[in-house]
Protein backbone atom coordinates (compact mmCIF):
# COMPACT_ATOMS: atom_id res chain seq x y z
CA UNK A 1 0.00 0.00 0.00
CA UNK A 2 1.11 3.56 -0.62
CA UNK A 3 -0.52 6.55 1.02
CA UNK A 4 0.08 9.95 -0.57
CA UNK A 5 -0.51 13.52 0.52
CA UNK A 6 -0.50 16.17 -2.22
CA UNK A 7 -0.42 19.93 -1.71
CA UNK A 8 -1.20 22.02 -4.80
CA UNK A 9 -0.12 25.68 -4.72
CA UNK A 10 -1.24 28.67 -6.80
CA UNK A 11 1.31 31.01 -8.35
CA UNK A 12 2.70 33.29 -5.62
CA UNK A 13 2.89 37.07 -5.98
CA UNK A 14 6.58 36.84 -5.11
CA UNK A 15 7.86 33.53 -6.52
CA UNK A 16 11.41 34.08 -5.25
CA UNK A 17 10.26 34.59 -1.64
CA UNK A 18 7.95 31.56 -1.85
CA UNK A 19 10.68 29.36 -3.32
CA UNK A 20 13.20 30.48 -0.72
CA UNK A 21 10.84 29.73 2.17
CA UNK A 22 9.65 26.46 0.66
CA UNK A 23 13.15 25.12 0.04
CA UNK A 24 14.95 26.55 3.09
CA UNK A 25 12.23 26.13 5.75
CA UNK A 26 9.33 23.93 4.65
CA UNK A 27 11.21 21.10 2.94
CA UNK A 28 13.60 20.55 5.87
CA UNK A 29 10.60 20.37 8.23
CA UNK A 30 8.75 17.94 5.95
CA UNK A 31 11.77 15.68 5.59
CA UNK A 32 11.63 15.12 9.36
CA UNK A 33 8.11 13.63 9.20
CA UNK A 34 8.18 10.14 10.73
CA UNK A 35 7.91 7.29 8.24
CA UNK A 36 8.12 9.54 5.17
CA UNK A 37 9.26 7.35 2.30
CA UNK A 38 9.48 9.92 -0.50
CA UNK A 39 8.89 13.62 -1.14
CA UNK A 40 8.70 14.90 -4.71
CA UNK A 41 8.06 18.39 -6.03
CA UNK A 42 6.67 19.27 -9.45
CA UNK A 43 6.15 22.63 -11.10
CA UNK A 44 3.99 23.85 -13.96
CA UNK A 45 1.43 21.04 -13.50
CA UNK A 46 -1.92 21.60 -15.24
CA UNK A 47 -5.16 19.82 -14.37
CA UNK A 48 -6.48 17.52 -17.11
CA UNK A 49 -9.77 19.41 -17.30
CA UNK A 50 -8.08 22.74 -17.85
CA UNK A 51 -7.76 25.72 -15.58
CA UNK A 52 -4.70 27.59 -14.49
CA UNK A 53 -1.61 25.48 -13.88
CA UNK A 54 -0.48 24.84 -10.34
CA UNK A 55 2.72 26.66 -9.51
CA UNK A 56 3.99 23.81 -7.38
CA UNK A 57 2.79 20.36 -6.34
CA UNK A 58 4.34 18.62 -3.35
CA UNK A 59 3.73 14.87 -3.03
CA UNK A 60 4.64 12.99 0.14
CA UNK A 61 4.44 9.19 0.42
CA UNK A 62 4.14 6.73 3.31
CA UNK A 63 3.72 2.96 3.39
CA UNK A 64 0.21 3.21 4.88
CA UNK A 65 -2.54 5.66 5.72
CA UNK A 66 -1.95 4.94 9.42
CA UNK A 67 1.70 6.02 9.05
CA UNK A 68 0.63 9.19 7.21
CA UNK A 69 -1.84 10.04 9.98
CA UNK A 70 0.74 9.32 12.68
CA UNK A 71 3.29 11.53 10.91
CA UNK A 72 0.95 14.53 10.85
CA UNK A 73 -0.07 13.92 14.49
CA UNK A 74 3.59 13.97 15.59
CA UNK A 75 5.43 17.07 16.83
CA UNK A 76 7.20 17.19 13.43
CA UNK A 77 3.83 17.02 11.68
CA UNK A 78 2.44 19.85 13.79
CA UNK A 79 5.53 21.96 12.99
CA UNK A 80 5.08 21.24 9.28
CA UNK A 81 1.37 22.16 9.46
CA UNK A 82 2.20 25.42 11.25
CA UNK A 83 4.68 26.27 8.52
CA UNK A 84 2.04 25.45 5.88
CA UNK A 85 0.04 28.33 7.33
CA UNK A 86 3.11 30.54 6.86
CA UNK A 87 3.37 29.39 3.23
CA UNK A 88 -0.21 30.55 2.66
CA UNK A 89 0.99 34.09 3.32
CA UNK A 90 2.89 33.73 0.02
CA UNK A 91 0.18 31.97 -2.01
CA UNK A 92 -2.99 29.94 -1.68
CA UNK A 93 -2.93 26.19 -1.33
CA UNK A 94 -5.49 25.37 -4.01
CA UNK A 95 -6.15 21.92 -2.59
CA UNK A 96 -4.78 19.12 -0.46
CA UNK A 97 -5.43 15.55 -1.51
CA UNK A 98 -4.97 12.17 0.19
CA UNK A 99 -4.75 9.04 -1.96
CA UNK A 100 -4.22 5.38 -1.10
CA UNK A 101 -3.07 2.73 -3.58
CA UNK A 102 -3.45 -0.95 -2.74
CA UNK A 103 -0.54 -3.01 -4.03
Amino acid sequence: MTARFLALYDTPDDPAAFERHYREVHLPLAHKLPGLRRYTVGTGVTAVRGGAPYYLVGMLEWDSLDELRAAFASPEGRACAADSERLQEFTAVRSMVFTVDEV
